[in-house]
């Protein structure tokens, strides 16, 4: 286990390190220094990023941003879920709903948005908006999965409420959950700092890249994209592996009573 925790971390630092080669490689074959930057130049600008403490305001702004968006969706995608998974009605009523929100382009959705809400709101709402289909959909198809057997058993005793939904439901549509919000936190984080971007956000992520953008400081944007690839890395693994770890101890202390 610990050999291949090693090697998912080589892994990642790899591909890291591959994404500067790509940078490399297109300032290469254009000739363009200023738009592609030396991979050295940008890993300075990486480092001195890192070292100053108005990056990490503009991270904790961007994080604040996306976890109050992932709220929301679940808030309102999972109990639409639910009710679609349930109920062929429901799904039937929801889907075209569902459907236009997740055909809808990212660029309209947040122009949408900016007419109809605070400035200060839209990289939240934006977000949350586009977030609610994909975990919707698999809280339905969770639900749908779950064995008619395990479902016929809970009736047979009481009705639906809400014990009997995190005690049956919830946790055998765990996978499936957890799989949207992997996906969730990635499309998240491109939508609220583009949302960032173009109503200029104080003190996030969007804004830094419009204003590096602005100076022509190339450098310091593809810096901050490293830096928005390992936010995404960490708030996507972090959750499965503590989940791991904890069912891992679990199962060491029952091996131990045993």
């Amino acid at each position: 286990m610990k050999r291949r925790r090693q090697s998912d971390a080589l892994a990642t630092a790899i591909g890291v390190i591959l994404i500067g080669l790509l940078i490399q490689c297109a300032g290469v074959l254009k000739h363009e220094r200023l738009v592609f930057p030396d991979a050295l130049e940008i890993q300075r600008a990486f480092f001195r990023l890192l070292g100053e403490g108005t990056t990490w305001r503009m991270m904790g702004t961007t994080l604040m941003h996306l976890l109050i968006a992932l709220l929301a969706a679940t808030l309102i995608g999972v109990p639409l879920g639910l009710a679609e998974g349930l109920s062929r009605f429901a799904n039937r009523l929801f889907r075209p709903l569902i459907s236009f929100i997740r055909a809808i382009p990212m660029i309209v959705l947040i122009i949408m948005v900016m007419v109809l809400a605070d400035y200060a709101r839209v990289p939240v709402i934006a977000a949350a908006l586009m977030l609610i289909p994909p975990i919707s959909e698999a809280t339905a198809e969770g639900c749908r999965s779950i064995p008619s057997e395990l479902i016929d058993v809970y009736r047979m005793n009481t009705d639906l409420n809400p014990s009997v939904l995190f005690r049956v439901y919830l946790p055998l549509m765990a996978g499936y959950l957890r799989q949207a919000y992997i996906e969730a936190v990635g499309t998240g984080m491109k939508l609220v700092i583009t949302a960032e971007y173009m109503v200029q956000t104080r003190n996030s992520l969007g804004k830094a890249v419009f204003s590096s953008s602005y100076f022509n400081e190339y450098q310091d944007i593809y810096a901050y994209a490293l830096i928005m690839v390992l936010m995404i890395l960490l708030l996507s693994e972090m959750p499965t592996r503590l989940a791991r770890r904890l069912s891992e101890a679990r199962e060491t202390r029952r091996g131990t009573l045993n």
